[in-house]
C-alpha cells in the first residue's frame, strides 16, 4: 500500500469520526499541516509510533504482512469505487 492510500483511508476515518484536520493534530500534539500532509501523501516519512498513535486515535489497525500478490475483494471494490469517483 502506498502513502497516499494510506492517506485517504485516515482522511476518510478522520472525516467520519467528525474531526478536522486542526482538531485531530491536536489531540495528537501534531499540528494541521501534518495531518494535512500524511493524508495527502505529502509527508512519506512518518514515524512509526505517530502513525500508530494517529490510527489508534482514529479506530484503525495498522498491521504487518507478507504482500499479497493479488488484491483482495476489499481492495478491488475500493479501486472501483474511487474510479466510479473519477
Amino acid at each position: 500500500m502506498e502513502m497516499i492510500e494510506i492517506g485517504e483511508v485516515i482522511r476518510r476515518a478522520r472525516k467520519q469520526a467528525g474531526l478536522s484536520q486542526a482538531m485531530l493534530g491536536s489531540m495528537l500534539g501534531m499540528s494541521r499541516a501534518t495531518i494535512s500532509g500524511i493524508e495527502t501523501g505529502k509527508i512519506v516519512e512518518v514515524g512509526i509510533r505517530k502513525m500508530m498513535a494517529l490510527c489508534a486515535t482514529l479506530g484503525l489497525e495498522l498491521s504487518v504482512g507478507v504482500k499479497r500478490r493479488y488484491p483482495t475483494l476489499q481492495e478491488l471494490r475500493a479501486e472501483a469505487h474511487e474510479q466510479r469517483r473519477g
